[in-house]
């Protein structure tokens, strides 16, 4: 699997040679380039992770690609200028790409604030009938799925989160490997002071590697 970076919570993840980009949002830059996606899933409406002003040409670049998405997401994508027949993600839903299936798991957003409303938040986990769990993307969620998984693209900042509570989700899903995502909110340096606790206070069976904007990285 080798996972491409384009800031905060998108990413390209090449597994065998199916092509899936997460979330687009206004906080990442570079997919707008790409070509030859197998498919486009978007975890919930927030902007930074849904930028409905760069849809429409990714879209357009590529006319083949499945487009999923959470049902609140899917109803407005649809409505308007980034409209390209997405489909909603529900949870407990499979769906094959290529020849991973997709599980959509989780369902709510996590709480930013009590006087706010909770939206929909969809995880997906890829992988096979033999591995299940070969990639978990939990979008703004700290899901813990009942499959062991082998990849965790990690939150690991946000408003609605401590740096305690990205340390113990990494834990409490115990994966093989973990990449933080979801920093577009920090500096530079507090990226680097997260991602150095989280290495540190990481489960010996994990191995923590950072991909940083534009890079990739073999997993």
């Amino acid at each position: 699997m080798r996972i491409t970076s384009f800031g905060h919570s998108c990413f390209l993840a090449d597994v065998d040679g199916t092509k899936i980009l997460f979330d687009p949002g206004t906080l990442s830059s570079g997919f707008e380039a790409l070509t030859g996606l197998d498919a486009i899933l978007i975890t919930h409406q927030h902007p930074d992770h849904c930028d409905v002003a760069r849809l429409p040409a990714l879209v357009a670049a590529n006319p083949d690609a499945q487009r999923w998405a959470d049902p609140a997401t899917t109803a407005q994508l649809n409505a308007g200028p980034a409209n390209g027949q997405w489909r909603d993600a529900h949870v407990g839903q499979r769906f094959p790409i290529g020849e991973l299936t997709v599980r959509a798991t989780g369902g709510r957003h996590a709480v930013i604030h009590p006087e706010l409303p909770v939206i929909d938040n969809i995880a997906y986990l890829i992988g096979t009938d033999d591995r299940p769990g070969m990639l978990l993307h939990p979008g703004d969620s700290l899901y813990i799925p009942f499959v062991a998984v082998e990849v965790l693209a990690l939150p690991a900042a946000a408003p609605w989160m401590k740096l305690s509570e990205s340390v113990d989700y990494l834990r409490g899903v115990e994966p093989a490997k973990a990449f933080p995502v979801h920093q577009g909110v920090l500096s530079a340096a507090g990226a680097a002071i997260h991602n150095a606790r989280l290495s540190e206070m990481r489960k010996a069976g994990t191995e923590f590697t950072v991909v940083g904007p534009g890079e990739s990285a073999d997993f």
